[in-house]
């Protein structure tokens, strides 16, 4: 099955019966991929507290009966790497990992670009300004985007004092963190004024760094938004025309997952 053929499986999956009319997707015939996915290994930025990416040897080499064989097992949290929030992480009763829609997490995104400002403000909080200066130019955010917040802080990936703010570790390195976010109202905003399908950007946290509240993941949790985390090279999308696939380790009961997301750039 050639990539044409997948990804028109993937739409099908992601578009409810009855929609396809009404949510066009663009031609597959001629475009690219662009891969937002940083590769997990032992230099995989987490949580101050959490349990970091590692990957052991169980079997590498040939084996008695002359063939080669190469085999691992990995231990990991859940919310670090490039990963997706599910709703379960801030909402009672949310969805978990394996019961979030496809059709929240395949879709059309636009890219909201705040690099300047995060550049020069690490707490800087993504609000409705924001998104107010993206329609001036871009026109009205669609119903059903997936939002994408471009801070360029996946330029400092892997280097944890200046991605997170601080390169310590434990409970007491969380109040030192300082990286960009969406404020709370913008939260609001766009699930209430634009009802998007999922949101995410390319620092640790949906919220900045210095929260204690957690705000913005309480607001799209409690709607049962997808949120994606970590993510590389929102650099290479433009602000409008991509179709974003973000498909999350399938574990069940999951409160989130680590994540392979693709966008797709059509010609």
């Amino acid at each position: 099955m050639n990539c044409r053929n997948i990804l028109g499986l993937l739409l099908v999956l992601a578009i409810p019966a009855g929609c396809a009319t009404r949510q066009p997707a663009p031609g597959w015939t001629e475009g690219h991929w662009v891969d937002l996915t940083h590769a997990f290994s032992g230099q995989t930025v987490y949580w101050p507290n959490a349990d970091r990416f590692r990957l052991e040897t169980v079997f590498d080499g040939t084996t008695t009966k002359g063939y080669h064989y190469s085999a691992n097992r990995y231990t990991a949290a859940e919310h670090g790497g490039t990963h997706m929030d599910a709703p379960i992480h801030f909402a009672a009763g949310g969805q978990t990992v394996e019961h979030v829609p496809l059709d929240r997490i395949i879709g059309p995104t636009l890219v909201i670009d705040v690099e300047a400002a995060a550049r020069a403000n690490r707490d800087y909080l993504i609000g409705p300004a924001d998104f107010a200066r993206w329609e001036q130019v871009h026109g009205r955010i669609p119903e059903r985007s997936i939002i994408l917040l471009r801070t360029g802080y996946d330029r400092y990936w892997p280097d944890a004092r200046r991605y997170l703010g601080t390169d310590e570790r434990g409970e007491a390195a969380i109040a030192r963190l300082h990286f960009p976010g969406l404020a709370p109202a913008g939260a609001r905003w766009l699930v209430e004024q634009r009802g998007i399908r999922a949101v995410g950007l390319d620092t640790a946290s949906i919220d900045y760094g210095q929260s204690s509240l957690f705000e913005s993941h309480r607001i799209l949790a409690a709607r049962g938004i997808p949120i994606f985390e970590n993510l590389a090279a929102l650099d290479r999308l433009p602000a409008t025309g991509a179709w974003l696939v973000a498909l999350p380790m399938k574990i069940e009961g999951g409160s989130g997952a680590p994540l392979r997301a693709v966008a797709w750039l059509p010609q």
